[in-house]
């Protein structure tokens, strides 16, 4: 057997480079492009665009040039101080630019490099999403009451009374139908359709979107009380802001802050949160430092469904698009199946009553 000297054909792969930076930037551009036209909201864009300048800043050359032992050493080293939700949303923008530059780009720069592009994450280095397995176990009903209770004592003699109160009611509809904290904030004063169903509904037009695909509306309905706590609040509270109800956006809670024109602005989450917690702290100091607007949303799923209401019906007032979302939401105290077996018997005992008889 002979050897046979085989000369490479191909032509070297020597860019300039500027022209390695025109093609990153042609890149990214596309990549934002992409990502708007399937619906992400800009904060959404922004955060992932971030991610990715931090991972290129610390491996110093394109992204395309990762392979895995890079992204072991970055995901295991220079993140390892960072909680596992930031890791685990750098993990998923470098996932989407890998999968962007395959599905579009893969040609070009293989022309351009000699490169093919292969994302450095797989089954063995991705970061784990571990935050979702943490369990946000709300208080029980006697102490949400009485936190509530106090706070809406404590509006009598408080020396803001609008904010204060905006907060109050804020917080009670996170607890009474289940709203995300960012949910309440971007509601209009025009979101509440009174003569909607039996109670009325709100609008929520900012539901989050499952898998971060933008914001999903949603119709809720004033259960829960709800429907009383917010008409108080817009006719005794809502005029003392400096807003003015016929101005189309009008937000439903708005700021002590004004804009250019005089008008109120919208409500922070900052303020909101704010608000709860130093309720909390006055009025119900074992959840001082704990009470969070989602805690609230867990209350929410929970108290609904201990008093009867149904899991589906659960999901659609908190607009989660899986069921097993919910599930997670929906926690019970320890004399629960106890209860639940004894109103079983209970039923039953009646309905062969009434056979009986």
């Amino acid at each position: 057997m002979a050897l046979t000297v085989v000369r490479e054909i191909r032509r070297p792969y020597d860019p300039d480079v500027q022209a390695i930076e025109d093609f990153e930037t042609d890149v990214l551009s596309g990549f934002v492009l992409a990502r708007a036209a399937s619906g992400i909201t800009d904060g959404s864009i922004r955060r992932e665009i971030g991610d990715l300048d931090l991972i290129r800043s610390w491996f110093g050359r394109p992204l395309w040039e990762m392979a895995p032992p890079d992204a072991d050493r970055y995901f295991g080293q220079a993140t390892r101080g960072l909680s596992a939700s930031t890791r685990y949303l750098r993990s998923f923008a470098l996932a989407t630019y890998f999968r962007f530059i395959e599905l579009r780009m893969k040609p070009q720069l293989y022309r351009l490099t000699g490169r093919v592009a292969e994302c450095p994450l797989d089954e063995m280095n991705t970061p784990r999403h571990q935050s979702r397995m943490g369990l946000r176990i709300p208080p029980e009903q006697h102490e949400v009451q009485r936190l509530f209770a106090g706070w809406r004592e404590d509006l009598a003699g408080c020396r803001k009374f609008a904010p204060a109160a905006r907060n109050y009611v804020a917080s009670r509809l996170m607890g009474q139908v289940g709203l995300r904290i960012n949910e309440v904030r971007m509601l209009d004063l025009a979101d509440a359709h009174w003569d909607l169903g039996r109670y009325g509904k709100l609008h929520v037009r900012f539901g989050k979107g499952a898998r971060r695909t933008g914001p999903r509306a949603r119709m809720v309905p004033l259960i829960n009380g709800a429907g009383d706590l917010l008409r108080w609040y817009v006719e005794e509270v809502w005029g003392h802001f400096p807003a003015d109800h016929t101005r189309p956006g009008a937000p439903m809670f708005p700021s002590e802050r004004r804009a250019t024109d005089g008008t109120s602005l919208r409500v922070g989450d900052h303020a909101l949160r704010l608000g709860l917690a130093e309720a909390a702290e006055r009025h119900l100091a074992v959840w001082d430092g704990k009470m969070t607007p989602h805690v609230l949303r867990h209350f929410c799923a929970s108290d609904l469904y201990l008093n009867g209401m149904d899991l589906m019906a659960i999901q659609e007032l908190l607009g989660h698009e899986w069921l097993v979302t919910t599930l997670r939401y929906v926690h019970v105290h320890r004399g629960f199946v106890e209860e639940a077996w004894q109103a079983g018997q209970q039923r039953a005992a009646a309905r062969l009553s009434g056979l009986v008889t």
